[in-house]
C-alpha cells in the first residue's frame, strides 16, 4: 500500500464552477461558447491584430509567422523543385543525345536513366519537402497551444 497523500481537492466543486460561467458559454464547460469553439482569449486576439512585419521584428518571440509563411515556403520550393526537374531532364537527355555519337550504349542508358530518375527523384523531393513543412508547422502548432494552456493554467 502506498503512504501518499490524496491529492489536494478543487477550490470549488465541479457544479459551482459550472454555474460561475457567464451566459455566453455552454452550461457546463468554462471557455466554451455554444458553438463548441473556446473563446479566443485578449492575448490570441492581440496576436492576431498584429501585422506582419510587427510579428516578424518581435525580439521576445511570443507570436509566431511560420504558419502565415508555411504556404509561400512551399510554392517556392515547388518551384525550384520544378526548375530543377526541368535543368537536369534537358541536360541529361542533351548529354545523352551527345554520347549517342562516341557510344550508343552509353547514350541511350544515359536518356533511360535520365527519364527515370529525375521524375521520381524529383517526386521524392515533393513529399520530402511537404513532410518538413508539415513538421514545422505542427511544432508551431504545438506551441502555441502549449502556451495558450499554460496561459488558461495560471492563477
Amino acid at each position: 500500500m502506498s503512504t501518499d497523500a490524496p491529492p489536494p481537492l478543487p477550490r470549488q466543486p465541479a457544479a459551482e464552477a459550472a454555474r460561475a460561467t457567464d451566459s455566453t458559454t455552454t452550461p457546463g464547460i468554462a471557455g466554451v461558447d455554444d458553438t463548441g469553439v473556446p473563446a479566443v482569449g485578449q492575448q490570441d486576439a492581440a496576436g492576431v491584430r498584429r501585422g506582419f512585419f510587427r510579428s516578424l521584428f518581435d525580439l521576445s518571440f511570443r507570436t509566431f509567422i511560420t504558419r502565415r509563411l508555411a504556404a509561400v515556403f512551399y510554392v517556392v520550393g515547388l518551384m525550384a523543385i520544378g526548375i530543377a526537374f526541368v535543368v537536369y531532364l534537358v541536360t541529361g537527355v542533351v548529354e545523352g543525345i551527345g554520347a549517342l555519337w562516341f557510344n550508343p550504349g552509353a547514350g541511350i542508358s544515359l536518356i533511360v536513366a535520365t527519364v527515370i530518375l529525375v521524375p521520381l527523384f524529383s517526386f521524392l523531393a515533393v513529399i520530402a519537402l511537404r513532410f518538413v513543412i508539415e513538421a514545422v508547422v505542427a511544432l508551431i502548432a504545438i506551441a502555441e497551444n502549449t502556451e495558450r494552456t499554460a496561459a488558461n493554467t495560471r492563477r
